[in-house]
């Protein structure tokens, strides 16, 4: 692998302060200061020009882009964890590197999991929108009744960092932890977290009280969360998700919401963000959130110092440490 000495690199959003500093110092970067959303058009451009692409999960990089790529773009380091926006198999047909961004948001993520939890089945949200809207006369017995969580059970659909991270969360709030993945992970780690592995994930939701979705977005997870799988979750079941917006079949859950046939939901994705269906925002026993799940500083910070050490090991002519490798999902 060839040594580059200053590569030309574009990022395609407004980063830390910090973090567009140090590229400043070690790159020849071409910052979106404005933080205005790249057009197809300038992202085509970008990628005739430079060494390195820096994207974001708002970036689509598909197989025509990057077939229009100029040959000098051997590196695209993703600036996030999740890379079902950039076309793998594309990438590697053309010898491009792709890296992300692995484990600085595991807390982060599971925080919010973990609040979203908590918030739905105890109605966080229509209780501060009834203190807000002034309408709210005092305490009473039958007042804004909602559901415990503790002795609930809850079940994790991919059981990664984030999800395992989650349930240690849960296990602190008295829920049982149930968990459905590709692969049954190692006996110690199922002790270490306390979690019962479900084979088939139908079987699984006839079993939990709140599903919370972690697993990554490909071709096998679309629409994974359909009509049938949320009957099978149940009229006091709740769904929270904070991965990705397609993994749910959005249209079934608004009717199940609508039709009473699932308790409620906490979404910090959507399936076509930053567009919400108006159906949505017009349900209480939904807690909405601006995709928020990782934005804390010192992700973000995190994220960065990730990028920048891929993009260095590449341009030294070293593998970048988190490079994605076939079958990454």
């Amino acid at each position: 692998m060839p040594q580059i000495a200053h590569p030309r690199v574009v990022v395609t959003r407004k980063l830390p302060d910090t973090v567009e500093a140090r590229m400043r110092e070690l790159f020849a970067a071409q910052l979106n200061e404005a933080d205005r959303r790249m057009s197809r058009d300038d992202l085509a451009t970008a990628m005739a020009d430079a060494d390195v692409l820096v994207p974001t999960l708002t970036d689509r990089i598909d197989a025509e882009l990057i077939a229009g790529a100029g040959p000098q773009l051997k590196l695209i380091a993703n600036f996030g964890n999740g890379v079902d926006h950039i076309d793998l198999a594309a990438a590697r047909a053309r010898g491009i590197i792709v890296t992300n961004t692995p484990g600085v948001l595991t807390d982060d993520a599971a925080d919010m999991a973990m609040a979203l939890i908590l918030a739905v089945p105890r109605r966080l949200s229509e209780g501060e929108r009834l203190v807000r809207s002034g309408d709210w006369h005092g305490w009473g017995p039958t007042a804004m009744l909602g559901r415990r969580v503790s002795g609930k059970a809850l079940g994790i659909l991919g059981m990664g960092r984030i999800g395992q991270a989650i349930a240690m969360r849960a296990r602190g709030f008295g829920m049982k932890v149930h968990y459905q993945n590709r692969k049954r992970l190692p006996e110690v780690v199922e002790r270490a977290v306390d979690a019962t592995w479900h084979e088939r994930l139908d079987d699984m939701l006839t079993e939990i009280d709140v599903l919370s979705v972690n697993c990554s977005h490909n071709p096998s997870t679309h629409r994974l969360i359909d009509a049938g799988r949320l009957e099978l979750l149940g009229r006091d079941g709740y769904l929270v998700n904070i991965s990705r917006g397609q993994i749910v079949d959005e249209p079934a859950l608004i009717a199940a919401l609508e039709k009473g046939t699932i308790g409620g939901a906490g979404l910090d994705v959507f399936a076509h963000e930053p567009a919400v269906d108006p159906r949505l925002l017009a349900r209480p026993n939904v807690v909405l959130l601006p995709h928020m799940a990782s934005a804390t500083i010192e992700a973000r910070h995190a994220t960065g110092e990730k990028v920048i050490a891929n993009i260095r090991m590449w341009a030294d002519g070293h593998r970048p440490p988190d490079q994605v490798l076939e079958g990454w999902a």
